[in-house]
């Protein structure tokens, strides 16, 4: 069965927000995939790329280490925030 896609063709929620998060923080791709490793994560350089681009699903893995890592909660990394 196809996964779906939205309208957009996206593959994920959270691209935006690990985008403004990592920026936030002045880290490149690189250096969140490195301290991602650092922290234990099996994420490199291009599954940061391929998230941010939308052409990646994200696992509950992934989702949980990202979350951990920016310290905020998941909601947020999905909704982005409220407005």
């Amino acid at each position: 069965m196809p996964k779906p896609l939205r309208q957009s063709k996206e593959k994920n929620l959270i691209r935006r927000q690990v985008i403004a998060l990592r920026k936030a923080q002045g880290l490149s791709q690189r250096d969140l995939a490195y301290k991602l490793q650092l922290a234990g994560y099996d994420i490199d350089k291009n599954l940061i790329t391929r998230i941010e681009t939308g052409k990646r699903y994200v696992t509950d893995i992934e989702l949980k280490a990202l979350a951990d890592f920016f310290e905020v909660s998941y909601e947020f990394l999905i909704d982005g925030p409220c407005e």
